[in-house]
């Protein structure tokens, strides 16, 4: 059991006089004299600092707090392998990374993790207490390395496949973004010219007299169910994303949204394009640092971001250990596609599963490239026509009535 970490301010001279104050998480007073020779600082005054009261107390609502991006991983990694392939301690390493993280979060995790490393937990232990920022991937990877001697070179396996996996995101947000955007854009111009616009209209009608068409008819009966409807749905909307935000990782919700999402007409050759590359990718990465291969299609089938892919490696992951080859089982599994179980077939008889792996990814992540790039030049064009159908049927049905203005006068 680790000593509890307390926060500690204190002051510093450097070698050139100059004095220094900050705060430092650490056990005890003597590991804060300690970090902070480290850090080329005497020291002038250590105090345990209080807790912030008042206006200084940090606010964190609920689902709102903190998070650490995968980017912020991918950075990290890097800059750890460089200092650690330039001779860098370890403690010196971390107390580096922990002042210069522009993630506040991040930041504080790794000064917590110096601390444990400073008390004699090995890196992988002292990641491993905090599962909330340090994926299971990176935990693994980085013990794989400590055990068989070559950190740096799993630190770097790491950033390479954070960076990839950056990448794949940032196409995919690149699809998704557009048609998002303008749908939620269009919804709020129907709403509010049901709200706000077709009220003025029905007034203006009703004073005229007459019978409306039926189009008009219609948005105004919808016009008078939005004044109900919209507060309803408002609430209905943050109730669903407060929900969402606590049960999205249940197994429960998994099992039954993952499953559509393949399933989804257009979308859903693209995502289960980025699944097959997001496993082929990570589990490539584990053969590669060493790691048992019972024990990677564990954390692959966690890390590969859908449900159907993790529950198929579990029931892989259960025929290797009974002795089976892995192409075998994978073949079983309808979602993995011919292509990549006859490539790790031979990667398997070649010895070069590794590589194998390594190809597929490269395959499928130009294949999510290239679907991104056809689903963006076929998305805009139906958008735009589906907006202007929407919005111009209602401006239509608005001034249908218009026509007959002057026969009411007259």
């Amino acid at each position: 059991m680790s000593a509890a970490v307390k926060a500690y301010a204190y002051r510093g001279r450097d070698a050139g006089g100059r004095v220094h104050r900050g705060k430092l998480d650490a056990p005890s007073e003597s590991a804060v004299v300690a970090r902070l020779r480290t850090m080329g600082l005497s020291p002038v005054s250590i105090a345990e600092a209080a807790a912030g009261t008042g206006l200084q107390r940090e606010i964190t609502l609920p689902g709102m707090g903190k998070r650490v991006a995968l980017k912020d991983l991918a950075v990290m990694s890097r800059q750890m392998a460089t200092m650690v392939a330039a001779g860098l301690s370890l403690l010196r390493t971390l107390s580096i990374l922990a002042d210069q993280t522009e993630n506040e979060k991040l930041a504080e995790t790794l000064g917590q993790v110096r601390n444990e490393v400073e008390l004699g937990a090995s890196l992988s232990a002292a990641f491993g207490m905090h599962p909330e920022v340090f994926p299971p991937l990176l935990i693994n990877l980085v013990r794989a390395g400590e055990t068989g001697g070559f950190l740096e070179d799993a630190l770097e396996s790491v950033a390479g496949n954070y960076e990839s996996e950056v990448k794949l995101r940032a196409t995919i947000k690149s699809a998704l973004t557009y048609p998002v955007v303008v749908l939620i854009m269009a919804i709020l111009g129907v709403i509010g010219m049901l709200l706000f616009i077709v009220p003025v209209f029905k007034t203006m009608f009703e004073n005229l007299g007459g019978q409306l068409p039926l189009p008009t008819q219609i948005l105004v009966v919808l016009s008078e169910a939005m004044r109900w409807v919209a507060p309803v749905l408002a609430v209905g909307v943050v109730a669903f994303a407060w929900w969402w935000g606590r049960n999205k990782h249940t197994e429960r919700v998994r099992s039954f949204v993952d499953p559509l999402k393949l399933k989804i007409p257009v979308f859903g050759a693209l995502f289960g394009k980025v699944a097959i590359a997001r496993f082929s990718r990570n589990l490539s990465t584990m053969m590669g640092a060493g790691v048992p291969i019972l024990q990677s299609l564990g954390i692959v089938g966690e890390t590969s971001g859908n449900w159907v892919i993790e529950r198929a490696l579990r029931k892989v992951q259960e025929s290797v250990r009974s002795g089976r080859s892995l192409a075998g089982p994978l073949a079983e599994e309808p979602v993995f596609p011919a292509m990549v179980t006859q490539m790790i077939s031979v990667g398997e008889d070649s010895g070069a599963l590794e590589t194998m792996l390594g190809k597929i990814a490269d395959f499928y992540d130009d294949e999510v490239q290239t679907t991104t790039e056809q689903l963006t030049s076929l998305i805009e064009p139906l958008m735009i026509a589906v907006i202007g159908v929407v919005i111009g049927g209602m401006i239509v049905a608005l001034y249908l009535p218009i026509f007959q203005i002057f026969t009411l006068i007259k």
